[in-house]
């Protein structure tokens, strides 16, 4: 049996040899135009997802009272952005180290303008599906930060303030050798050349699409809160 197989591959194998040399391949070049006629078919089984997609991003969520735009060193939109993030995150959360929000402004991609607030307002705000993060780094990287906020020229934060260059995190007990930066994954990371997370000590991930933060929280005001305070000052 196993010559007969021996024979069989033999045979098969010098069959394949003798094809690949007598193999002639045919080609005819199409010209691509504009003349192909769309497909109604197809556009029929699109159409209610398009409709469906359109009626949800045209929900409205939230009114605001101010146009709220993005400016550096800070703004009224990057200080909702923070704070939404920061309340969203610490709502049932007991505290005992320092905790603040650092996110970059460059990340925030739109306004939002005076009057009603939809989904599709946040969507052009924060177009991207980046994942909160929580970063626990030693306080002896603070510097950094405070460097990176001065070369910069400001980024949004919540819970902490910068004044004269020295940047102040708000809570924590007394004598903390750790806080916690609520951030991005994108940041995390490295992006924006925030390099100081490389010293982590720990990162605890929470599966929330920073957007859909947003969205629950402007939700939950009804009316934009408006915070025009300048927490930087260099």
């Amino acid at each position: 049996m196993i010559k007969i197989l021996s024979i069989f591959f033999i045979g098969a194998g010098l069959w394949a040899c003798s094809s690949v040399n007598t193999l002639s391949i045919n080609s005819k070049t199409e010209k691509l135009t504009d003349s192909y006629q769309t497909n109604s078919h197809i556009d029929s089984l699109i159409q209610p997802y398009k409709d469906s997609l359109s009626v949800e991003m045209n929900v409205v969520i939230a009114e605001s009272t101010s146009d709220f735009i993005v400016e550096r060193p800070g703004s009224n939109l990057g200080n909702w952005v923070a704070d939404a993030i920061f309340v969203n995150q610490t709502r049932t959360v007991r505290l005992s180290d320092p905790v603040f929000v650092l996110l970059n402004t460059g990340g925030l991609r739109s306004s939002l303008n005076k009057g009603p607030i939809t989904i599709g307002d946040i969507f052009k705000l924060m177009p991207f599906d980046n994942e909160l993060v929580w970063v626990k780094l030693p306080m002896s990287v603070l510097p950094d930060i405070q460097a990176y906020l001065i070369k910069s020229g400001g980024e949004p934060i919540a819970n902490a303030q910068m004044e004269k260059g020295i940047l102040t995190l708000n809570g924590g007990r007394e004598g903390a050798t750790h806080f916690w930066v609520i951030t991005s994954d994108y940041l995390k990371n490295g992006g924006d050349k925030m390099t100081f997370f490389s010293k982590a000590e720990d990162v605890m991930l929470t599966g929330k699409v920073i957007r859909n933060c947003l969205i629950d929280e402007a939700k939950l005001q009804g009316v934009l809160i408006e915070d025009t305070v300048k927490r930087i000052n260099f």
